[in-house]
């Protein structure tokens, strides 16, 4: 098969389109046959060489793809070879086949292109475990989220506002925040121009926000606290903001309010499995009914790797970007 290999780490170029053996299933997993894969954040970091698969993954970027299955791994049950599938991964999706756990798998909800699927298991899973799951988002309270217009973003908002939350978005300029608003989003904050803080406590009225999904990390820190609502729960995702920053532990429990950081590549399988059956129960209706849906800015051949990675560096999609393997046509 093919695969989007790093010979070496470094820029979008070092993204090399090379053939490579066949992956085998194993215990408990499935092989599917990619159609498509989505670009994530994690992808850019291991091209970097600053984030390594876990021990065991494939090496190859990818944290979720969509396709169909090829074969059945011993042990698994409830799945057949040719049901279209998507897929949360450790890696490999970047590739023309991959092994898949199979607690990992999703099946394509109603309604929604087998290709462009790819767009659904990350997004979902991370928002579910960690703005519902961890958080506790309740209807009525206030969720602000952190580039809003991002696919986690996206996402975020458009879950939120199924269970009846009211949500706040920062973003880069008036046309993310038109996108963000269509998607649902009540308070739009461009992050360019404006305080946050500021904002969201003139739209609450003082109180704040009940719940916040933060991909900046350090450089957010001491600002998200003063956002909090008192119970406020703080939900970091991300860390493009630095992994260093001052927090104010009087503030805190002054508002008595939490703080979790997480991750979803590196879980136990079973942590993984229980987060996507969650999500299956959960998110997979709201798809199905068209409720919710994937946000795709564009999507390019696999091949083309490289171009997706600079997209996605650039800041200038809304959405999901996804790549397409051959089998796609």
């Amino acid at each position: 098969m093919h695969a989007i290999t790093i010979p070496a780490p470094g820029g979008p170029e070092a993204l090399v389109w090379a053939e490579v053996p066949d992956p085998v299933p194993g215990e408990g997993e499935v092989l599917v046959e990619v159609v498509s894969s989505a670009v994530n954040r994690a992808d850019v970091l291991q091209r970097q060489g600053f984030y390594n698969p876990p021990p065991g993954a494939s090496p190859y970027p990818g944290l979720e793809c969509a396709g169909r299955i090829a074969e059945v791994g011993p042990g698994v049950t409830g799945w057949s070879v040719g049901d279209e599938v998507c897929a949360l991964l450790a890696g490999g999706g970047y590739a023309e086949k991959v092994a898949v756990p199979a607690g990992q798998l999703l099946p394509v909800p109603d309604g929604v292109d087998p290709a462009m699927a790819a767009a659904l298991p990350e997004v979902t899973a991370t928002v579910w475990s960690n703005v519902f799951m961890v958080a506790h988002l309740r209807p009525g309270e206030t969720l602000l989220v952190h580039g809003g217009s991002s696919g986690i973003g996206t996402m975020a908002i458009q879950l939120a506002k199924a269970v009846g939350a009211r949500v706040a978005v920062t973003a880069g300029g008036p046309e993310k925040l038109a996108r963000c608003a269509e998607l649902g989003a009540d308070i739009l904050i461009d992050y360019r121009e404006q305080d946050f803080v500021e904002e969201l406590s003139k739209a609450t009225d003082g109180a704040g926000a009940d719940v916040i999904l933060d991909i900046v990390g350090a450089k957010y820190l001491d600002r998200n606290v003063k956002a909090l609502a008192v119970n406020g729960r703080l939900a970091i995702i991300g860390l493009q903001g630095g992994v260093k920053g001052d927090l104010n532990l009087g503030a805190l429990l002054n508002k008595r309010a939490a703080i979790t950081a997480t991750s979803l590549r590196g879980r136990p399988l079973a942590e993984k499995a229980a987060i996507v059956a969650a999500v299956r129960e959960h998110v997979w209706p709201l798809i199905g009914s068209g409720v919710v849906r994937p946000i795709v800015d564009r999507t390019l051949p696999m091949s083309d790797a490289a171009e997706a990675h600079r997209v996605l560096e650039s800041s200038t999609h809304v959405g999901k970007v996804l790549l397409l393997t051959p089998a796609a046509s």
